[in-house]
């Protein structure tokens, strides 16, 4: 490969928008619109007309006609591509690290990844009776990436479906694997969450600008109420946000063509992709990811460095699990002695659907092309429930070895192949409560139990816990590891756990 040909990102653009009544409302295609346009400014160079490439990452509040493709019309750009992601918030980097694949080709030349949603638009419009005339609904064109669902029946039936109730299972699988108990854990949620809500502060493009304290975080209060058990209310990703933002990728070659300065570019020195089990069922367990922990190995040799040397990182974050996880998984403390995120973290400074990375990116350019001396930064993004899997090694700095990534459907195919419990769909027997979580109404009020058992043979299941005086006592005391009996309800077609 021509050493030319090195993939870098030349420009980033970021906006966020608070609308207190619909005349200051700006429709999503419109945020990605400013947001290119402002990455073409950052570059310093006319880019957009010459793009080759035009990604929308998925779009939930406002499903658009071919969106790609009427991005590409307002910016003046008629690509040969124009493509929407599917949903997942590894989309943003996916695409990143598959426009550096094919830069290095010579297949690609400029690539223009963006995304945005409204959320907090179509709050203020329903809030004032309106009806918002947004751009022609309809097909969103070509879609990349895995659409498949994220949940099998058996999930469903056990309410095990939403992010909501899903990531607590992870949450409190991890307390039990790092042996603490429930009031150790709860202080450990405050001091990570309070982390993230202090660089929120500071980011002008985070939702919420303000530091909460670990005590704020972890106390009950009407607007802390408890989701699902351990998350009260401020630990879970916000979605009700506008927000955009926009990455524009090119190789060295092409950014000396077009007059772009060096001070401008950040190289992508690493990759990694890869998926887990897809369904939770069929996970090895919920305190790991073995997906994750291939993707960024693979992405730091690549880079040639290792954890000790990332000097900035953004690890996805829609609840607590997911950031620790992916810091365990890549061999980064997570107790909150290194800093995790650079924007805030979906709670704080906001997730706006698949969007997030973007931001994340676009945030770790911008510390890069500060830092007076040699620096890496890492940014992952994460689909589903822990299922998709994108990490980005970044550098100010180019690289001493050719664009390189190992194989990517060899690896695949080992996490593919790697042994899990079988899952046990009509459970009646003894069982061992693997992990769980307490869902709230929204009251705040225990509502039901959801649990992951494993049966006598070794195999799992999923159970509900109906039993509202034992949902209170599941939240004081540790009940992974401990003992039930699981009952198949044919009438209500769930399994049923009593502790």
């Amino acid at each position: 490969m021509p050493t030319a040909l090195v993939p870098v990102i030349v420009g980033v653009g970021q906006f966020t928008n608070r609308p207190a009544a619909v005349p200051e409302i700006v429709e999503p295609l419109e945020m990605m619109a400013r947001c290119a346009e402002v990455a073409e400014e950052d570059a310093g160079a006319p880019l957009l007309a010459s793009l080759d490439s035009i990604t929308v990452v998925n779009l939930i509040s406002h499903s658009y006609a071919d969106p790609a493709k009427q991005l590409g019309s307002r910016l003046g750009a008629y690509p040969g591509e124009a493509v929407t992601t599917s949903m997942g918030g590894n989309s943003p980097q996916w695409r990143i690290n598959d426009a550096a694949d094919r830069i290095s080709r010579g297949e690609l030349s400029l690539a223009l990844i963006t995304g945005a949603e409204a959320f907090h638009s179509l709050k203020v419009a329903r809030r004032d009776g309106i009806e918002l005339s947004w751009g022609r609904k309809g097909d969103p064109g070509k879609v990349v990436g895995d659409a498949r669902s994220g949940s099998n029946e058996v999930e469903r039936a056990h309410q095990a479906h939403m992010p909501i109730r899903i990531y607590p299972l992870f949450e409190n699988a991890l307390r039990a694997a790092r042996g603490i108990d429930i009031g150790q854990h709860r202080q450990l949620l405050g001091t990570l969450c309070a982390g993230l809500s202090r660089v929120a502060s500071e980011n002008p493009y985070a939702w919420f600008q303000v530091a909460k304290s670990a005590a704020e975080i972890t106390a009950d209060s009407p607007d802390n109420r408890m989701i699902c058990f351990p998350y009260r209310k401020f630990m879970n990703a916000i979605m009700t946000v506008d927000q955009a933002a926009a990455v524009i990728v090119t190789s060295t070659a092409r950014a000396r063509e077009l007059g772009i300065p060096e001070s401008k570019w950040v190289y992508l020195r690493g990759c990694g992709d890869a998926h887990d089990h897809w369904f939770v069922s069929d996970r090895v367990d919920f305190h790991s990811s073995p997906a994750l922990r291939l993707a960024g190995r693979r992405a730091l040799e690549q880079a040639g460095t290792d954890p000790s040397r990332i000097d900035f990182a953004d690890f996805y974050s829609c609840f607590p699990s997911a950031l620790q996880l992916g810091a365990r998984m890549l061999g980064v403390a997570d107790d909150g002695s290194v800093e995790l995120t650079v924007t805030g973290g979906l709670p704080y400074h906001g997730g706006p659907g698949s969007n997030y990375t973007t931001h994340a990116v676009a945030q770790l350019v911008a510390r890069l092309r500060d830092a007076s001396d040699a620096r890496f930064g890492l940014a992952t993004g994460v689909g589903w429930y822990m299922t998709k899997h994108s990490v980005g090694i970044y550098s100010n700095q180019p690289p001493s070895t050719p664009w390189s990534r190992h194989d990517v459907a060899a690896d695949q195919a080992k996490l593919d192949a790697e042994i899990h419990p079988p899952l046990s769909i009509d459970a009646n027997g003894s069982a061992t409560v693997e992990t769980y979580t307490v869902a709230h109404d929204r009251e705040g009020s225990p509502d039901y139990g959801l649990a992951a058992v494993r049966l006598a043979d070794g195999s799992r299941a999923w159970a509900n816990i109906l039993d509202r005086s034992a949902l209170d006592a599941m939240e004081t005391s540790e009940i992974i590891g401990r003992s039930g009996r699981v009952s198949h309800r044919q009438d209500r077609g769930i399994n049923v756990l009593e502790l």
